[in-house]
């Protein structure tokens, strides 16, 4: 990986990450661009890319963690203090609610778990040429955007953050699964999940945000232990770099989107995933390019 290719992709997965596009199928096309790891076996190129990809992402995650510093501080200071609290009066007449930050840690968690057992399950597939392949990029991008567009037309948006519950976590967090298919988008598959479930666009968008913290810092943290077995060791002052661009573009598109959603719909990235998933299939039908990386 040289500078060049690694600030390219640095921009791309601050840019597509949070904005309902699919960061990943964006990041294969800009791969397949700059010729990432040419020359390599197809399957070794499919690991290398899917290990580039993943510890990018680690950039991305830490914009979230600075965005969203004082929501997760107060998440975790009410975690600990309201079950120490209900440890300490377990003895003792009488309810006890928890607080809502102390719920959102648990909405948090319940909805991290369908992700981290159907990426464990299928990890080789991640990790192989399927989730590289073009038309199933291409195909996916349409058909998000299809249930996306669905969303908008059904989705009552009027529940905020005071009001998310079990079934916006067990939603959001299954949707969440399908963004393990390249081309889904997390954010797109989960901010459709949150309109599905009556929440406003922009108390889906920051869920999704929140939720995507544990999904991000575990396939980071994975992918970290196959990139430096599988990444050239002459990648490495370039992979971090693309991963400190992307985090800094991340944070700017966090901060553009939330403000974004709270007065339009998202029609315009549903018409892009349109557009470019259209486009892209076209190029396949016609052999301008191949579906395999």
């Amino acid at each position: 990986m040289t500078l060049l290719q690694a600030i390219v992709l640095g921009i791309v997965q601050g840019l597509t990450e949070f904005i309902p596009v699919s960061s990943t199928a964006h990041l294969v096309f800009a791969a397949r661009l700059v010729s990432l790891y040419a020359g390599a076996d197809k399957t070794l190129q499919a690991q290398q890319t899917t290990a580039t990809i993943a510890v990018i992402q680690l950039g991305t995650l830490l914009a979230v963690l600075i965005y969203f510093a004082v929501d997760i501080i107060n998440i975790l200071r009410a975690f600990i203090s309201d079950h120490l609290a209900l440890l300490r009066r377990k003895n003792h007449p009488g309810p006890m609610k928890l607080s809502h930050d102390a719920w959102l840690g648990w909405l948090v968690i319940i909805g991290s778990v369908p992700v981290a057992v159907v990426g464990l399950l299928f990890k080789k597939q991640i990790e192989g040429t399927f989730t590289k392949n073009l038309w199933v990029i291409a195909t996916m991008m349409i058909v998000v955007a299809v249930l996306l567009a669905f969303a908008e037309l059904v989705g009552k948006r009027v529940r905020d953050m005071q009001q998310l519950g079990i079934r916006d976590a067990l939603a959001v967090g299954s949707a969440q699964c399908l963004a393990l298919i390249p081309g889904s988008s997390r954010s797109g598959s989960t901010i459709m999940a949150g309109l599905f479930a009556g929440e406003t666009r922009e108390t889906a968008a920051r869920f999704s945000f929140l939720l995507s913290i544990p999904a991000i810092a575990a396939s980071g943290l994975l992918e970290l232990k196959e990139a430096i077995h599988k990444v050239p060791h002459n990648s490495y002052p370039p992979l971090v770099v693309a991963t400190i661009v992307s985090g800094i573009v991340g944070y700017a598109s966090i901060w553009f989107l939330l403000r974004y959603l709270r007065t339009h719909t998202t029609g315009v990235f549903i018409i892009y995933r349109m557009i470019v998933g259209g486009l892209i299939l076209l190029a396949l039908s016609v052999g301008y390019i191949s579906g395999n990386i």
